[in-house]
């Protein structure tokens, strides 16, 4: 009876090492896939943000999310491995998780609708890191673009977090070159035609100091007759982000150009009467 026993702790003991062994075996694969894995992402991002055929924020949100995906199926497989070597059927694993996702499909349709959704903002490449966009009623610069939320840093600091289904209608503003554009007004008064030439020349001055404007600003002519101005619209191409500083520039240099030419920027006037009773009245 001691003898069978022993034979059984042995078996055992045996059996115990074979699996621990088996387990270590797989472990080490699973870091070792996964080191060279990693690594071989970000060098092939790395190389393809050095040949500039996509934009680094590009590169970086798809780079963070394919890192996402290849750890996800690595650890499914590592899982599945585990269940063999404690000769579990993977099958009904399979089989099980197949139910199991079937059913939180069905009960979470907006986070497959998120998913779907993030998917095709980035195949469609409609945003980017950086971009400054406007959807789902917020406006700002994007900071990250993933496949269930999109991360929109708005101009006050608040970082709004948008399930990319609500992403229906979207506004890229960091497209091509910004168009800047400033109406301004003067007196029913004025020389139209002067305080045109005087615009232009101070629209040839800024060009000429500005390097981020990239073309004009051309004063396009009278936009509208007010209640009590004259608007002449002002038009230029600027680089992205780069509209509303120009536009600064320019309502500032147009200030101190009509100041030294005596136009008038008209603005609301308040004229108190006096009205005085005859003399004798109660």
């Amino acid at each position: 009876m001691d003898i069978i026993q022993k034979i059984n702790w042995a078996g055992l003991l045996t059996n115990a090492g074979i699996i621990t062994l088996k387990l270590v075996i797989i472990l080490i694969a699973f870091l070792i896939v996964k080191a060279i894995g990693s690594r071989l992402i970000e060098r092939t991002f790395q190389k393809v943000q050095n040949r500039q055929q996509v934009s680094p924020g590009r590169a970086m949100t798809l780079q963070s999310l394919s890192l996402n995906v290849f750890g996800y199926i690595l650890v499914f497989i590592f899982v599945v491995m585990v269940f063999q070597v404690f000769e579990y059927d993977a099958t009904a694993l399979l089989a099980g998780a197949g139910v199991v996702g079937l059913a939180i499909g069905f009960g979470a349709q907006g986070l497959v609708s998120d998913v779907v959704t993030g998917f095709f903002l980035l195949l469609e490449r409609q945003l980017d890191v950086g971009d400054y966009i406007t959807t789902a009623g917020f406006s700002g610069i994007v900071e990250q673009v993933g496949l269930r939320t999109t991360q929109i840093r708005g101009f006050d600091g608040t970082l709004h977090y948008v399930p990319n289904r609500e992403i229906t209608n979207l506004s890229n503003h960091t497209r091509g070159n910004m168009r800047a554009l400033v109406d301004i007004g003067i007196s029913y008064d004025d020389d139209i035609d002067y305080a045109i030439k005087v615009m232009q020349d101070v629209c040839d001055k800024v060009a000429a100091e500005t390097p981020s404007i990239v073309e004009g600003p051309n004063v396009i002519g009278v936009q509208t007759l007010g209640a009590s101005d004259v608007v002449i619209r002002v038009i230029a191409k600027t680089e992205n982000g780069e509209q509303w500083g120009a536009e600064r520039i320019l309502r500032k240099a147009f200030k101190e150009a009509f100041d030294a030419n005596g136009i008038e920027i008209p603005f609301p006037h308040q004229v108190y009467m006096e009205k005085k009773e005859p003399s004798g009245n109660a």
